[in-house]
């Protein structure tokens, strides 16, 4: 039998993935069996088939995981990431709903979350966008205007010292993105189909980049979404993974409250008094009613 080899899955291509070796070269993996559990971001241990191809035979453990759901499958999209990169645009418009849902996945993952408002440089709808994102920053979290076409600079700073998953819907500009933060990558760009108001998909699997001299530091670019699925959380998990509820959910009158109609509800006081945006309060309601899964 060879001697197992040890690497981490750069790129995934249904079930054949791109794999570094702990010398910096790259094979082919592919997996036993029919099922494929692995993402882009595992660290897996493999047995050589070829000079160019080997067997996957063990899965190295993973610090986080983040994927989405439905009632019928789960769709990962990368492994072992620490920090999440929510693009969003001035054109074409962006859904308050999946950046809700993509935060609060991070949340259940203990990543920390970075918002990029990309394209500044079209004016027209930006003064909607940076209303649309305030919330978002009035919580903390971290928001980077930038024209990735232009100049990413200014997000270069957050990506020291992380692994950063890109995740966006379609035509936000994360090639774009990739491209201004990797020389050399040629991330596949296309033009904005107006007509549809969305991009067209040009990231068809995730693949990570080793950020220039620094090898503890990539990022991962993704396919464009254009929903994000949340049926693997427990209705308290995205309690938990709306931060603006969290110093009021101990308060609720009720230990199962759905912060509906309940009285004693402390997050509809909250809202009430203005300590919680009343458009992320009806995000939650929204998000939470397509969970039938206990609280947990």
């Amino acid at each position: 039998m060879s001697k197992a080899l040890q690497g981490s899955i750069v790129a995934a291509f249904g079930r054949h993935y791109e794999i570094e070796l702990t010398d910096g070269s790259r094979i082919t993996g592919y997996p036993r069996g029919k099922k494929s559990v692995y993402a882009c971001g595992d660290h897996v241990e493999l047995e050589r088939a070829s000079d160019d191809q080997a067997q996957i035979v063990r899965h190295l453990p993973r610090t986080s995981l983040l994927y989405r759901s439905d009632a019928y499958r789960q769709k990962l999209i990368v492994a072992n990431a620490t920090q999440l990169v929510l693009v969003v645009a001035t054109e074409p418009s962006f859904s308050d709903e999946l950046l809700a849902r993509a935060l609060v996945a991070a949340e259940a993952e203990g990543l920390s979350s970075v918002i990029v408002l990309n394209k500044v440089d079209l004016t027209e709808h930006l003064d909607e966008a940076r209303a649309r994102l305030a919330p978002l920053a009035a919580l903390g979290y971290k928001l980077v205007e930038l024209a990735a076409r232009h100049d990413a600079a200014s997000l270069r700073p957050l990506l020291n010292n992380q692994v950063s998953v890109l995740v966006g819907q379609s035509g936000m500009g994360k090639s774009t993105l990739i491209n201004a933060l990797v020389p050399g990558a040629a991330a596949e760009t296309r033009e904005i189909s107006a007509a549809l108001d969305s991009g067209k998909h040009t990231t068809t699997h995730a693949r990570l980049y080793r950020l220039a001299s620094d090898t503890g530091s990539a990022i991962i670019d993704s396919p464009g979404l254009q929903e994000f699925g949340l049926a693997h959380l427990t209705r308290g998990a995205i309690e938990q993974g709306f931060v603006d509820f969290r110093p009021y959910l101990a308060d609720c009158r009720f230990r199962d409250c759905h912060h509906r109609s309940e009285p004693g509800c402390a997050i509809r006081a909250a809202v009430e008094a203005g300590a919680i945006d009343r458009r992320r309060y009806e995000l939650f309601l929204r998000i939470s009613s397509t969970t039938t899964t206990p609280q947990g």
